[in-house]
């Protein structure tokens, strides 16, 4: 009985120590990396989406790196671009990308290594 006592408070100790392992915070990086991914998701959800505006075919295209130094060009042109401002899942893309540019430049500033400057990767995704 003592044996399976043992047991028990193991496996309870170590699915704890599993739980506190995913309930860290994120890193710069990481939360950098998540936000890119959702804008880059956002960006492809609103132009395949039918029930926008047409002005929306016009935006510039968001593809995201956030290891390539254009990004920072990137996300200042898209949240720059003067069309489409009264498509409210626009106005919601770009407060996002405008969220993702200042953490870039503020937060993260120390924290990221940019890999490329290649601003043509940005325009043709892999």
């Amino acid at each position: 009985k003592l044996h399976t006592m043992k047991m028990l408070l193991s496996l309870i100790a170590l699915l704890s120590a599993a739980q506190l392992a995913r309930a860290a915070p994120p890193t710069c990086y990481s939360r950098v990396l998540s936000l890119s991914k959702e804008i880059t998701e956002s960006f492809k959800e609103l132009q395949t989406s039918k029930a926008v505006d047409s002005c929306v075919e016009t935006l510039p295209r968001l593809y995201l790196d956030i290891h390539n130094y254009c990004v920072l060009a990137k996300l200042r042109d898209f949240v720059a671009y003067p069309r489409c401002d009264t498509v409210l899942e626009v106005n919601e893309l770009k407060e996002k990308a405008r969220s993702l540019y200042t953490i870039l430049i503020s937060y993260c500033r120390r924290d990221l290594v940019f890999l490329s400057d290649d601003c043509n990767a940005l325009e043709i995704p892999i």
